[in-house]
């Protein structure tokens, strides 16, 4: 309990009387100190209780004093201590009427009661209050601790803090999810910060912030967790009024063990991603049952029902320099991120997911239909959604969910169909081929089905394959050019009847050997034969590359 006016007054050997300000007495003193300066503030940092014989200071002279208690108290003086009977045998009343207009607490000391005495008072009284403060933490560590290493782990760690501080706490993971939250509806409450701690998770750990403007009337703060780059995780506490000495020490002491917990969590986690690593080359390679052996109840049960392969790269706006470190560690969060979501939902779920870097990409076996494959396909909508609506990247240097598209360091992904083990390798080859679609028509997902069951004219809509349609038939257009003749459009008719002279002649409006003479015009420009099958399907497929729509 802080030190203030009123325990001062009860002090019975101080004997000090209240002249003035008697409503506020209840106000924590932080020192008291004396001065016999006409302008003592600049020496004062807000909290203190002057003391003051008025040496210097005509305090008979009303507008002088009056200047004088309005400048204290502005600067922050929670009160004045004036001693009687040292340069004036009574407080005089100008001071007396200055001290009431402000609202400032004064205090008569008697002569018999010297300044250090006040002073000593006071400094007893913090330091029992440090003392205290200090105590509780300490006991809070312990408490803490032992709720750190129990059973429910983190969930109860939480609640302990909570009834600690009187307040609320939650905790969320390294994707921005409310994974605990004490007492229970504390959840609702720290859901509605998704926007504030995905901002912090942005910044290097540790890091914290105090939300401002938030729904409640609880003040919060986040603390980050972690000691690398990126945040594994966020602590938010939410209290009624700012922390005291005892509460920091608490938040701090949970901080700390929360952090121990996930990067014990992730050294864990470090390990299984050696496995899975070992695993997923055994698929590759051909050899499920080995695999299977490897995997053992880590992700056998991943193996024992349909899965899809992902691969994930990072894609970078066409209109950006080239990748420097800065880029480099975009690229990496965004796939951070990509699959901290999918881990976090498939956590929920008590589904295993085996995800492998592989260099710049990233390797994820998810189970078909679970929790994992729905997160990576929200995460994939949701930037596709808001990178229509011309949304940005989130402040703090963190990749926001628009930029999974080609702005800025974003993701690109591939996503096979169901398949077993025994095919894992054909699963790969589909996922790179669902990834290089999605790269070529800036999605942010694109599955193998979709690829399969559409039509292979999209697929014509690259640069590549447009330079070598209009390389094609650069002489036949240059032909039509001088008006000798429709060659391209009677080649286009031509085809698209399958090389039937009478039908392809009524679309054109021509007779047939008009017709006839054209396609030996086209073979003679071109010098290639349309008896052969390739030459005519390149032909084809050159028109229809350069009549496409840029952004089919």
């Amino acid at each position: 309990m802080p030190h203030t006016l009123a325990s001062l007054v009860n002090h019975t050997a101080l004997k000090l009387t209240v002249l003035a300000g008697e409503e506020r007495l209840d106000v924590p003193v932080r020192w008291a100190h004396a001065s016999e300066l006409i302008d003592p503030v600049p020496y004062m940092e807000g909290g203190e209780l002057l003391l003051i014989t008025a040496l210097k200071l005509d305090a008979e002279d009303a507008e002088a004093t009056r200047r004088y208690v309005r400048r204290v108290a502005e600067a922050g003086v929670v009160g004045l201590g004036f001693a009687v009977g040292v340069n004036y045998e009574q407080v005089p009343q100008p001071l007396v009427e200055a001290a009431r207009e402000q609202g400032l607490p004064l205090l008569g000391v008697p002569r018999r009661t010297p300044f250090i005495a006040i002073s000593k008072a006071v400094s007893a009284a913090v330091a029992a209050d440090q003392y205290r403060a200090v105590t509780a933490g300490f006991e809070a560590q312990r408490e803490l601790t032992r709720a750190a290493l129990s059973a429910e782990g983190p969930a109860e760690l939480l609640a302990r803090l909570a009834a600690h501080l009187n307040g609320w706490a939650a905790l969320y993971d390294a994707s921005g999810a409310v994974v605990a939250a004490a007492p229970d509806w504390a959840a609702r409450r720290a859901a509605r910060l998704a926007d504030d701690v995905s901002r912090l998770r942005g910044r290097p750990a540790p890091a914290s912030s105090v939300v401002s403007d938030t729904d409640g009337d609880d003040r919060v703060e986040l603390q980050s967790l972690g000691t690398g780059r990126r945040a594994r995780g966020v602590l938010a506490v939410g209290t009624g009024a700012p922390l005291g000495t005892a509460e920091r020490y608490a938040v701090h002491s949970a901080v700390a063990l929360l952090t121990l917990t996930t990067e014990r969590s992730r050294a864990l986690q470090d390990a299984e991603q050696r496995l899975g690593a070992a695993v997923l080359k055994m698929l590759l390679a051909g050899e499920p049952d080995h695999a299977r052996a490897v995997a053992g109840r880590l992700y056998g049960g991943l193996l024992d029902a349909p899965f899809r392969m992902l691969v994930a790269e990072p894609v970078a706006a066409d209109d950006q320099p080239s990748p420097g470190a800065g880029a480099a560690a975009g690229s990496a969060g965004v796939l951070d991120a990509l699959a901290d979501a999918m881990d976090s939902a498939a956590a929920r779920t008590g589904e295993a997911v085996l995800a492998v870097p592989d260099g710049d990409r990233l390797i994820v076996l998810v189970a078909d239909g679970g929790a994992a494959a729905d997160a990576c396909a929200a995460y994939a909508a949701e930037a596709e959604a808001e990178a229509r609506a011309g949304a940005q990247a989130r402040p703090g240097g963190r990749p926001g969910r628009a930029e999974a598209v080609h702005g800025g360091a974003g993701v690109a992904v591939g996503l096979s169909a169901p398949t077993g083990p025994t095919a894992a390798a054909n699963a790969y080859r589909q996922a790179e081929q669902a990834l290089s679609v999605a790269r070529r028509r800036g999605r942010a997902l694109v599955e193998h089905e979709d690829v399969a069951a559409g039509s292979v004219l999209p697929l014509l809509a690259d640069d590549a394959v447009r330079a070598f349609a209009d390389g094609l038939l650069r002489a036949l257009r240059e032909h039509d050019a001088t008006g000798r003749g429709d060659l391209v459009e009677s080649l286009r008719a031509w085809l698209a009847r399958h090389g039937q002279w009478d039908a392809a002649a009524a679309d054109l409006g021509v007779h047939r050997h008009t017709l006839r003479y054209r396609m030996r015009r086209v073979e003679e420009i071109l010098g290639r034969s349309l008896d052969d099958a390739d030459v005519r399907m390149e032909l084809w497929l050159a028109l229809k590359a350069t009549s496409a729509p840029q952004g089919e």
